[in-house]
C-alpha cells in the first residue's frame, strides 16, 4: 500500500525554522518525483516544492530562498527545510508524488505565530 506520513509540524515564531519530514512506503521512493503542499484555511492547496528522482528541484516563488527541499532515497523519506518562517505560511503541509499522487495523508500543521 501507497503510503506518506507527513511529521515535524509546530508551533513557531516568525523568523523562525521548522524541518518537515514525509516517510514513503509501498514504493520504490527513489524513482519517483516527491513535492510538498500546503493548504491554508479557507485556500486551494498548492504546491510549495518538488524534487524528482534525479534532484531537479521548483519552488514557488513564495518560498524561493526560504525554503529548501531535498531528499535522503536510502532513509525513503523527503524533507522541507523552512527557514525565516512568515505567518503567512501557516497552513497544513501535505506531501504526494506529482503526477503518480497517491492518496493523501492527514499531513502536518505549520503555525507561524508570535
Amino acid at each position: 500500500q501507497v503510503q506518506l506520513v507527513e511529521s515535524g509540524g509546530g508551533l513557531v515564531q516568525p523568523g523562525g525554522s521548522l524541518r518537515l519530514s514525509c516517510l514513503a512506503s509501498g514504493f520504490i521512493f527513489g524513482i519517483y518525483p516527491v513535492a510538498w503542499y500546503r493548504q491554508a484555511p479557507g485556500k486551494q492547496r498548492e504546491l510549495v516544492a518538488s524534487i524528482t528522482s534525479n534532484r531537479i528541484i521548483n519552488y514557488a516563488d513564495s518560498v524561493k530562498g526560504r525554503f529548501t527541499i531535498s531528499r535522503d532515497n536510502a532513509k525513503n523519506t523527503a524533507y522541507l527545510q523552512m527557514n525565516s518562517l512568515e505567518p503567512e505560511d501557516t497552513a497544513v503541509y501535505y506531501c504526494n508524488r506529482p503526477g503518480y499522487e497517491a492518496r493523501w495523508g492527514q499531513g502536518t500543521q505549520v503555525t507561524v505565530s508570535s
